[in-house]
């Protein structure tokens, strides 16, 4: 045993630990359904009268877009599950067996689910954690709590939603009729979906940033054995740890980090409308259930509103209508907090009231075994009054002799994530919306940046936040739960007092117990304009600071990303030379401008760089560089190669400055050796893999979808090279013997400028295509759009979709 380790467990004696409060319901027992075999009855919360049809129309314009219209909310939710059905069928499927947790059954408990966002697990962990979630029937109890749970029009939607999915697979004539290759003849497809299944998807996707994070860690967690090796050896104070070793602890606890988007809004003080724009560009995933399809909803005179859903919504997550459009981008906010329980044997802990015992939920999951038959395989998961026990010495949070950590996730704990999204498509300004939003309090992790066609703008982090304010964490803060925070900005809390002085808040404004409510979350109005790029949410505008607020929703007077200055930049241009106008604005999302390289040219500092590695080809081509991503551009793969090597500090000669924070850092420092060597380690790698140095950035950038021809791409990496339109490569599946495949990043980009005499102008682009199956012709058409800058008009109105009409569908079905 080390000292340091020594130390810990003395100071751990003496020093009290920090809690959480959740109430746990009675455990349940019972199995779920099997994918091909009869499920359980399960039946809508909402009880439909009898011989009530669903009914819709569909009306599908250029690129395979969706206008559904119907009489009432159900029926447009069965018009929108059919359109998502027959867009993207095989990751809706995927998505409902996930939701089952009956991936192992299908396709091996060893392989892996990677939901290319937070979870990255075994197929067999995932079906543990989801077949104990059935268990305790978490998403029942939520469905049947008129606080909690979803109100009467969100559960009218799922409940058309999924007819509309069985529907879409009725038409087709079963797995036999599926055209995609990715699941045809599946037998998961036999299996009919239900409500419960959808709910369960939705659930899961509110826990991407919080549980998801650990869901290996939970379905492994097991008490120390006298066998198990020794614990890693732990800090005790946040300088004892590298610069390294910090990145890796803010990257673990917060994956979402890299699941980044940029939102701008103008106002009509900045416009020549004089009415609001707004610049919308998440940076999604191409493939998976965390992607995008657009559509458009409308009820006749009571609902008309377009953009985008995730996989498995029913209702528009990004999107505008008649007088509002909004944007979302990840919030920097923690969703949950770890506590730390100090142990009294083997499953007890300590609590003010006495030593409780842990309670051990015994899970079977059927799996197919190598041989094709099916087995089951029994998993183990542990839980407190607050949450699931993790084990994770990576991140300083292990189940060891002393102690072990369990997570409280504030959203675990509501399922308003569609109420939400289905309020704020009724909006009439950006008020109303924000309005709307906080009173039904299921934003599960993003922030809101909106414009209306008064002109006015908003910027808002109202998403579900544990109320843990700085002075509670203060006072309850463990040694190690310190050291967490200091270095990641997640407090790790004392579980021994989870039921006092420990306990989550709560405001009297919020919508339920346990969370901030809007007074203490941060949000301004503007007629100006205002933006997000995922840093948090100090600096919506040069002019204004947003600070006092507790200090899990984010950090205060820090440091901006390069993408985020790169994305003020744009607006501040172009304000210098006259208003926003809607070209201009939705044209700054093709500049393909790189931040970091305008900053790294000054006084001819980059060039000087490379002059001191000797490679004076690579310098020659970096010299022509016209500094952006654009498909034709030569010279950004040396560069994005020489910011992936930087050293991690120590490269500016003017570093960060609190009342300058959109200008500093600046000035590389050329006579730092590390910048050299960066620069010339990133010139031989492109030589050892044979790319030529003066290669165009679009024979080098293809699209790496599933089916994608490699098509060249403008864009590029985003928050250290300061590109705005950010693209990824992240595990392709088509052109893997590219240079960079690309499968992440900018997806459902909408640009929205509010007219007069009531008009809209929409120009939108879904960058992988409306249709996931390669056999589709609408299944690679826009990221062709997107790749020679064009963009889809969308049609808003009756009119304009007549003009595009390419077929329509009349759907019913029994409720």
């Amino acid at each position: 045993m080390t000292r340091r380790v020594t130390v810990l467990i003395a100071a751990l004696c003496l020093v009290p630990l920090v809690p959480l409060a959740v109430v746990a319901g009675p455990s349940a027992s019972g199995e779920p359904g099997a994918v091909g075999e009869a499920g359980p009855a399960v039946t809508s919360p909402a009880k439909p009268g009898r011989g009530k049809k669903y009914r819709a129309v569909v009306r599908v314009t250029r690129h395979g877009i969706p206008h559904v219209k119907a009489k009432d909310f159900g029926s447009l939710g069965f018009g929108s599950g059919y359109a998502a059905a027959a867009a993207s069928l095989c990751t809706l499927a995927d998505t409902l067996v996930t939701a089952r947790g009956q991936r192992s059954r299908w396709f091996g408990p060893a392989a892996r689910y990677d939901d290319q966002v937070s979870m990255d697990v075994t197929n067999l962990q995932v079906d543990a954690f989801v077949t104990d979630l059935r268990n305790r029937r978490v998403v029942e109890r939520l469905l049947a709590d008129p606080v909690r749970g979803p109100g009467r029009q969100a559960r009218a939607m799922v409940g058309g939603y999924v007819a509309g999915i069985n529907k879409y697979l009725r038409k087709v004539g079963g797995p036999a009729g599926v055209t995609d290759p990715a699941c045809k003849n599946a037998g998961y497809l036999r299996t009919r979906a239900t409500t419960l299944d959808l709910w369960y998807g939705v659930y899961l996707a509110n826990l991407l940033a919080s549980s998801g994070v650990f869901v290996g860690q939970m379905v492994d967690a097991a008490p120390p054995t006298l066998s198990d090796p020794g614990l890693p050896e732990l800090p005790l104070k946040a300088a004892d740890l590298s610069e390294a070793e910090r990145e890796a602890l803010r990257a673990s606890l917060k994956p979402t980090a890299q699941f980044g988007s940029n939102a701008t809004a103008v106002g009509g003080a900045a416009t020549s409308t004089r009415r609001g724009m707004l610049l919308g560009n998440p940076h999604f995933p191409w493939r998976g259930r965390y992607h995008f399809t657009q559509q458009h909803l409308t009820i006749p005179g009571k609902y008309d509103v377009a953009g985008a859903s995730l996989i498995g919504s029913p209702a528009i997550n990004i999107g505008w209508n008649r007088s509002v459009a909004w944007s979302h981008t990840v919030s920097t906010a923690y969703r949950f907090t770890p506590y730390e329980y100090r142990r009294a044997g083997r499953l007890g802990y300590r609590t003010e009231k006495g030593v409780k015992q842990l309670e051990r939920r015994v899970v079977k999951v059927t799996v197919r075994k190598a041989d094709g038959s099916l087995g089951t395989v029994t998993e183990d998961l542990y839980r407190t009054a607050q949450g699931y026990v993790i084990d994770d010495p990576a991140q300083f949070m292990p189940w060891g002799p002393l102690s072990f950590w369990a997570i409280r996730d504030a959203n675990a704990e509501h399922l308003r994530t569609i109420d939400t999204f289905l309020e704020m498509g009724k909006a009439t300004s950006v008020r109303d919306l924000l309005r709307r939003q906080d009173r039904e309090g299921g934003m599960p992790w993003v922030n809101t940046t909106a414009a209306d066609r008064a002109g006015d703008v908003l910027y808002a982090d109202h998403s579900v936040v544990p109320h843990v304010t700085d002075a509670m964490a203060n006072r309850c803060m463990t040694v190690i739960g310190r050291i967490i925070d200091s270095v990641a900005g997640l407090p790790g809390l004392d579980g021994t007092r989870a039921g006092s002085a420990c306990a989550w808040g709560t405001d009297p404004d919020a919508q339920r117990p346990g969370v901030f409510g809007p007074r203490n979350l941060p949000a301004t109005f503007r007629r100006d304009w205002v933006m997000n790029a995922n840093d948090s949410y100090w600096l919506p505008n040069p002019a204004q600071r947003l600070e006092g607020y507790a200090h899990i929703i984010g950090c205060e007077r820090c440091a901006r990303t390069m993408r985020t200055r790169m994305v003020a930049r744009y607006v501040q241009d172009r304000l210098a030379r006259g208003k926003e106008t809607p070209a201009s604005f939705r044209g700054h999302q093709h500049e393909n401008r790189l931040r970091a390289a305008e900053v790294m040219r000054a006084d001819g500092a980059l060039d000087a760089v490379c002059a001191k590695t000797g490679q004076t080809d690579a310098c020659a081509v970096l010299r022509r560089w016209d500094g952006r991503s654009n498909p034709g551009s030569r010279g950004t793969h040396i560069f994005e190669e020489f910011v992936e090597r930087l050293p991690e500090k120590g490269i500016w000669k003017v570093p960060f400055d609190v009342a300058d924070p959109l200008n500093t850092p600046r000035g590389l420092l050329t006579t730092n050796q590390g910048v050299v060597k960066a620069m010339s380690d990133a010139i031989a790698s492109l030589r050892a893999r044979r790319i030529p140095l003066n290669a165009t950035w679009g024979s080098l950038q293809v699209a790496g979808d599933r089916g994608a021809p490699a098509i060249g791409l403008g864009g590029g990496e985003g928050d250290a090279v300061g590109n705005a339109n950010t693209l990824s490569s992240r595990k392709p599946v088509q052109n893997r013997d590219r240079y960079k495949a690309v499968t992440y990043g900018s997806s459902h980009i909408q640009s929205i400028a509010f007219l007069d005499r009531g008009r809209v102008r929409a120009d939108t682009i879904l960058t992988y295509g409306q249709y996931e199956d390669p056999t589709s012709r609408w299944s690679s058409d826009q990221t062709r759009l997107f790749a020679a800058k064009r963009w889809v008009r969308f049609a808003f109105t009756d009119k304009q979709i007549r003009k595009q009409l390419v077929r329509r569908l009349v759907l019913s079905a029994p409720r």
